[in-house]
């Protein structure tokens, strides 16, 4: 198997700050860092799993854009937000 890679699609500033935003969330966000631990607990790589964190995050900035509502965490393990 080869390494799995970013798609390069896209525009590049927004990815690289998506990127140090999922390092981030992977560690201080309960809800991306669960699913990060899920996806390597399922044996994906660890860019894979930084992607999906992107993409969450993404998710989470438009929902709050869209509702107009403060974040609100939604994991089901303890957390501590």
């Amino acid at each position: 198997q080869r390494q799995p890679r970013l798609a390069k699609t896209g525009s590049s500033g927004l990815r690289r700050k998506l990127y140090m935003a999922a390092i981030a969330a992977a560690h201080h966000n309960a809800d991306v860092r669960d699913q990060y631990q899920r996806l390597l607990r399922r044996g994906k790589a660890k860019m894979a799993a930084i992607g999906a964190a992107m993409r969450k995050l993404l998710h989470i900035a438009f929902g709050v854009l869209k509702s107009q509502q403060p974040y609100q965490p939604r994991c089901s393990t303890g957390c501590s937000q």
